[in-house]
């Protein structure tokens, strides 16, 4: 028999292999090679090598894979291919996250959070030093933490604050701080006030067909039932939350009785070493910066639990950037949909069985106390006030001390 030159057996393998590598996968491509270099015997794996550009080691292992029986049909090996980068880079996620934490906004009646930043400055950010990460990448992983990119929203509620994000950034730091202290954070605000009584509720529950719960056709309020005022603690650290269940007035006083019984039920058990309390809080309302009432309250409490109380309000028009809004509330009002308020007790049962698959318990009281709405505070209470203002918007960033 003729002996094939080197060239011709070169011209015959590239042939048919051009006929065939389109419909190969990765590990029938260096079978199909490992074969014909076989069958071509002395030589073989530098002629198929030439022909088909395909490494000696990737022929080799096609050597190998014809002398082992198929298993399954994976191509490679169980854990092949590249490794994903949040594997490989264990601070990516949380630095991504720290990034965007201080730009999200959140809307109280849904637990989707959603970020104001693009994926590519994100992608910026990350790469100043060295190059980590693409915007896509970005993108799929705030998908997985829950975030997305919107288009234009109606967020403000007011004038937009020219030192907004730069009071953001404030408390974000000083949220920090503290945490790496194991110093309690809480977030406060009042919640919706509610209808006591038999009145429809937003959403929908399973009933048996044509057997819906029925409710009375006008939301007037019951003169005797009233309505409720749930204020409410969440600790940001321990990811669990208090809520007082209020029938009277939302006023200072209750907002920050309800800070103390949250203290004495959960804080303080959570935090038996602490010397500090920091508070974020709306800029208006029963908690706002202005509101004397709140700061004479803050006072007696921080004389009675012997700490001193760090408080930073969020700026005007900013209400729904309060960490409580889109990590508590908008649960508790998801747990509660389309089920009729009918009494006190049916509200803090049905707050008070609100959790989350990430870890949220809230335990919830009545607060049958009366709150008197218009107390008058006198200059001399005022000047009581053992309050040291912080140099950035002392108006907005206090602390209090105790008098003891």
């Amino acid at each position: 028999m003729e002996k094939i030159s080197f060239n011709a057996l070169t011209k015959i393998i590239r042939t048919k292999y051009e006929l065939i590598k389109f419909h190969l996968s990765e590990r029938s491509r260096r079978i199909w090679a490992a074969n014909e270099a076989k069958s071509i015997g002395r030589g073989g794996r530098q002629v198929v090598k030439t022909a088909t550009g395909l490494a000696f080691a990737t022929i080799q292992k096609g050597m190998l894979d014809l002398t082992q029986e198929l298993v399954d049909q994976r191509v490679r090996k169980k854990g092949g291919g590249r490794k994903k980068k949040i594997i490989t880079d264990l601070y990516l996620k949380q630095d991504i996250e720290t990034i965007v934490e201080s730009s999200t906004r959140g809307d109280p009646e849904s637990p989707l959070l959603w970020c104001s930043k693009s994926t590519r400055n994100i992608a910026d950010e990350l790469n100043k030093e060295r190059d980590r990460v693409s915007h896509t990448l970005v993108a799929r992983t705030l998908d997985d933490m829950g975030y997305s990119l919107q288009g234009n929203r109606k967020v403000q509620e007011g004038g937009d604050h020219p030192d907004r994000d730069a009071q953001f950034s404030y408390i974000n730091q000083k949220v920090k701080g503290f945490q790496a202290n194991s110093q309690p954070v809480i977030s406060v605000d009042t919640k919706k006030k509610e209808n006591i009584g038999n009145y429809k509720n937003i959403g929908q529950e399973y009933c048996l067909q044509g057997k819906a719960t029925e409710v009375k056709v006008y939301d007037f309020v019951d003169p005797v039932t009233g309505k409720a005022s749930p204020y409410g603690i969440y600790d940001i650290t321990k990811n669990n939350g208090w809520v007082s269940v209020g029938i009277s007035s939302d006023t200072a006083e209750c907002a920050v009785n309800s800070i103390r019984s949250w203290w004495h039920e959960m804080g303080n058990a959570s935090y038996p070493n602490s010397k500090e309390l920091y508070i974020n809080a709306d800029g208006g309302g029963s908690n706002g910066s202005r509101v004397k009432l709140w700061k004479i309250e803050l006072q007696k409490f921080a004389n009675e639990i012997n700490k001193t109380i760090h408080v930073s309000h969020f700026p005007p028009g900013t209400s729904k950037w309060n960490k409580i809004e889109h990590k508590m509330f908008c649960f508790i009002a998801k747990n509660w949909r389309g089920t009729p308020l009918i009494d006190t007790a049916t509200i803090v049962n049905l707050i008070a069985n609100t959790n989350t698959k990430s870890g949220l318990t809230i335990k919830s009281k009545l607060d049958s106390s009366i709150y008197q709405k218009g107390i008058k505070v006198s200059q001399s209470e005022i000047n009581n006030i053992n309050i040291t203002k912080d140099v950035f918007h002392g108006e907005w960033n206090y602390k209090i001390t105790p008098q003891n």
